[in-house]
Parts: structure tokens; sequence; C-alpha cells
């Protein structure tokens, strides 16, 4: 039952880096995360879902073109934490770029998501 309302979650979440309008993205990101949602991303941390919002909307308007983001594995949820692998795909065989989110949940919703952007170095 937790992996079912994590996944909901994380596909609502990912769903608005492919809305069909900009417009969409601020409701589809409402159902998905708190409204103190934490984002530790690649630029650092924000806070709020329009925090949110902007990390998606600067990645929908990728100089490549608008692009497809996927989740390319199943959901892991030990307890209120969940991993899950995504991929980012430019138009016309442009950049792509893979990744490991961690996602923490509080009552069915996204409120800290952790962005681990390209693959881990292998160890030395």
């Amino acid at each position: 039952m937790l992996e079912e309302s994590a996944q909901s979650a994380i596909d609502t979440f990912i769903s608005a880096f492919n809305a069909s309008d900009d417009g969409y993205v601020t409701g589809l990101l409402s159902q998905a995360l708190t409204p103190d949602v934490i984002l530790w991303g690649p630029l650092g941390r924000a806070e709020g879902i329009e925090a949110v919002e902007r990390f998606v909307l600067d990645i929908r308007r990728h100089p490549a073109g608008t692009g497809t983001m996927v989740r390319c594995s199943g959901v892991d949820q030990p307890d209120e934490w969940a991993r899950y692998e995504w991929a980012f795909t430019t138009p016309d065989g442009g950049p792509r770029l893979t990744g490991t989110d961690v996602v923490h949940l509080r009552r069915n919703q996204i409120d800290q998501i952790i962005v681990f952007a390209g693959d881990v170095r292998p160890a030395d």
C-alpha cells in the first residue's frame, strides 16, 4: 500500500515535466508535493512548491528543446522514503540525462526530493 501511494505521488511529480502546457505544472505539483516541500538539487536547496515549479519549468525550457521525463525503474520504498531512477531526453536525439531521486513522503505527498543527476562514478 505504501509503495502505491509513493508511486502515485512520484508519477504525478514526473508528469509535471511532461505537461502539455506550462499552466498545468502548478496543479500537478500541488497534487504530488506538500506546500513546504524541500528540493535538494544540483543548484542547492530550495523550499516550497514555487521553487520546485521554477526547477521544473527551467528543465521544460531546455535549450535543446522540450524534453521528456520518464521514471525508468520501479519504486523502492523502505518506510517513508522512496527512490526511483529517471531519464530526461530532449527531442531529435539531443542531450540525455539520467539519475536517481530519493523522496520522503508525508501523508501520501512528497515533502523532500533529493536529486542525484548522472551516474555514480566507480570506486577507485
